[in-house]
């Protein structure tokens, strides 16, 4: 083993000793302050993100600093998370949680702030300690971000060494540090999160991202859909797995959703000779998005393009009738680029939508607007995701509050359809050990008649 990654792990597990002493008063503080110290530092983490990665805006970067650990903070606030957490006398059923050791945390370069502070967050909550393999592209920006969290724990006499980072990280390495540890959280490119599953470890991974929005004839609010479809394809200049891919709408109302996101600063490219241009600017040509256009913005991404629009677009939409793997640009696109697709009946909005996210992004997420409720029950049922979000941008898939009581969290499980080991938004819970005290039954056992009755 590596010397360093050996000092590493003795000093997260002589901390997760000590964080075994910690009343749950002490570990809910620690979890506080350090939301707090991020909190407090937005802008200075949010343009030194934008700064070493290239990727993303300034107050996008703001927001998330701001609000996504306060969210996190506000799903385990006066919740237990050690000890005997829950009593069920009527059947003598106690639990008693137990933390799960050392966590290795994987930050991508799409969010190196907020993936270790949640995470940290969450880890804490259940007294366990974690070691954070950062991406080489940020991490100066997640060194900052964790010796702004130590510092305020020393404040409060926190136990040392519960937040750790990898500081020369490499994929051999973090490899190394996923098999060493106890429990394994990766949130990055597929590559990754695969070798998290393969790490023989417990490992919880989040599938890539290709958000559908289908808009529905029932529609109540045609421009407020356009909005949130706006803001869930530009927040962040579009590096957020969360992010709204498509528009599949009508064609009878596709010249007033057109109209409605050019009203909020998109920009409609409807052109085959200019939509040839955004696919070839976005993606190389095995289908990998161009690194020289994740995470930039809408009016970088038409001049790569050779299009001129105003420096102001917010997004750039991209008329698009193919489905699925017939053309890449129904995949992820890491950056403001939509594209808008057509249909004549529900159910085909519907399929369009799946065969998107069969392409890409299956697990993950997708969005309806409509006020026909029977019609999301049939969304649901139909498409393969962990989260079907009504009347909302995609981007509140990761939860905080604003629009949904989704659990907020910066890892999003995407199930068996993303190759990852839960469907839904990870939490402290899934951090902790549970045991089970089983007291005898106090009424006698059912009976065969009664069994099989």
């Amino acid at each position: 083993m590596d010397p360093k990654l050996k000092v590493l792990l003795e000093n997260s597990r002589a901390a997760l000793a000590k964080m075994q002493r910690c009343t749950q008063e002490e570990v809910d503080n620690m979890c506080r302050v350090i939301n707090t110290a991020v909190s407090e530092n937005a802008e200075e983490l949010a343009k030194l993100a934008v700064e070493e990665t290239g990727m993303g805006n300034v107050p996008s970067k703001i927001d998330k600093n701001k609000t996504m650990g306060s969210g996190v903070w506000l799903t385990m606030k006066n919740k237990k998370s050690m000890g005997i957490i829950e009593k069920d006398e009527e059947k003598g059923l106690y639990y008693v949680a137990h933390p799960k050791g050392v966590v290795a945390s994987v930050a991508p370069t799409t969010n190196p702030t907020i993936t270790p502070l949640g995470n940290a967050m969450l880890a804490i909550k259940g007294r366990n300690t974690i070691i954070v393999s950062p991406h080489p592209r940020s991490i100066k920006t997640t060194g900052k971000t964790i010796e702004y969290m130590n510092e305020a724990l020393r404040e409060i006499d926190a136990p040392e060494h519960v937040i750790q980072m990898v500081e020369d990280p490499s994929i051999e390495g973090t490899q190394a540090l996923m098999a060493a540890a106890d429990v394994v959280v990766a949130t990055g490119g597929m590559s990754m999160v695969k070798a998290a599953y393969s790490s023989g470890k417990p490992a919880y991974g989040v599938g890539q991202g290709n958000v559908q929005a289908i808009i529905d004839r029932e529609c109540d609010d045609l421009n407020l859909a356009a909005q949130f479809i706006v803001i869930g394809r530009s927040f962040d200049n579009g590096v957020i797995c969360a992010c709204n891919q498509s528009a599949i709408v009508p064609k009878d109302m596709k010249g007033d959703l057109v109209k409605a996101l050019e009203s909020h600063g998109a920009y409609y490219i409807e052109d085959e000779e200019e939509v040839a241009q955004v696919r070839k600017a976005v993606f190389e040509e095995n289908g990998r998005p161009k690194v020289e256009v994740i995470g930039k913005t809408a009016f970088e991404v038409a001049a790569k393009a050779g299009i001129d629009v105003p420096k102001d677009t917010s997004t750039l939409v991209v008329a698009c009738e193919a489905k699925g793997s017939e053309d890449v640009l129904c995949g992820e696109k890491l950056c403001p680029v939509l594209i808008l697709t057509t249909y004549d009946e529900f159910e085909e909005g519907v399929e369009i939508a799946k065969a998107n996210l069969l392409y890409q992004g299956t697990g993950h997420s997708a969005v309806i607007h409509t006020s026909n409720k029977e019609k999301v029950e049939y969304a649901a049922l139909e498409l393969p995701v962990g989260r079907l979000l009504v009347n909302v941008p995609g981007i509140a898939a990761g939860g905080g509050g604003l629009f949904t009581h989704l659990n907020p969290t910066p890892s999003l499980g995407c199930g068996s359809w993303g190759g990852n080991s839960i469907s839904e938004n990870l939490t402290y819970e899934h951090l902790l050990n549970i045991a089970t005290i089983a007291y005898p039954r106090k009424e006698a056992p059912p009976t065969d008649e009664e069994i099989w009755a």
